[in-house]
């Protein structure tokens, strides 16, 4: 039951964090795994299956109105049944993307009836021109959200991961076949997703530039992202230097000087 309140006090804040400080990615598994971990007695096993967890979730991200399944809640149970019941990251990604998905059905309530409600009174303050009133509002929506993710976290590890697995066996066995082989291809996803979103024409030879570090010359990630700063670093100089100075009265125009260090 300590545990149990340890993982939803954990949960809410980093709901809390990763809402009201800027969108810190601070609810992805890499970094729930290791807070689970470490509650848990069990960092190294807590960041190995965070890690596992982030490769499946990298590329899942909200686009609009499409909302993909919870990842808070699913990473932070999965990895705490995963290391409580002594089983490794396969474990974690069988359950993690259902609880997500169950979790997401509950944020959509939140969406549906329970945000309206602030919205309209929201709207009510906008009216009488109170600003802190419509913040209030806005802030105490999103926290209620937060608040009920982190009930299903805690209500779900004191269950138990029996209770919980019982619950998914009744999942029928072509859904689960479907979860399986989904879980061994949405690394591959998450990284086409992102992909399409980052690679351009201008960066597409620095991606085979890392392919072919990595793959020919065998550098560590840690190089090539260390090559990669300092290619950013000499690009953004480039174009510092291209960049005409505005012409002042009585001056020539020319290329900035940017040679001071």
């Amino acid at each position: 039951m300590e545990i149990a309140l340890l993982l939803f006090v954990a949960t809410f804040l980093m709901g809390v964090f990763d809402l009201f400080a800027g969108r810190n990615m601070f609810n992805r598994p890499i970094l729930t795994g290791t807070i689970v971990g470490l509650i848990l007695g069990d960092v190294t096993q807590g960041v190995i299956i965070g890690a596992t967890l982030e490769l499946a979730f990298i590329g899942l991200f909200a686009v609009g109105a499409a909302i993909p399944p919870e990842i808070l809640s699913g990473g932070v149970l999965g990895t705490a049944f995963a290391i409580t019941s002594g089983n490794g990251a396969e474990t974690a990604l069988l359950l993690a993307f259902p609880i997500a998905s169950v979790a997401l059905i509950f944020k959509n309530i939140h969406f549906i009836l329970i945000s309206p409600m602030f919205l309209h009174k929201a709207d009510n303050y906008a009216v009488k021109g109170s600003f802190k009133g419509v913040a209030s509002m806005h802030i105490l929506a999103g926290l209620i959200q937060i608040f009920i993710l982190a009930l299903i976290v805690g209500v779900s590890f004191s269950v138990g991961s029996t209770a919980i697995t019982n619950i998914l066996d009744k999942i029928p066995d072509f859904v689960q076949t479907g979860l399986e082989v989904a879980t061994k291809i949405l690394p591959a996803l998450g990284f086409a997703l992102l992909g399409r979103m980052l690679i351009n024409k201008r960066v597409v030879p620095y991606f085979f530039i890392g392919f072919v570090l990595v793959s020919y010359l065998s550098l560590p990630v840690v190089g090539i992202a260390i090559i990669g700063a300092m290619i950013a670093i000499i690009m953004v100089d480039l174009d510092n230097r291209n960049k005409q100075v505005p012409i002042q009265p009585g001056e020539q125009g020319g290329i900035a000087d940017d040679d001071d260090f």
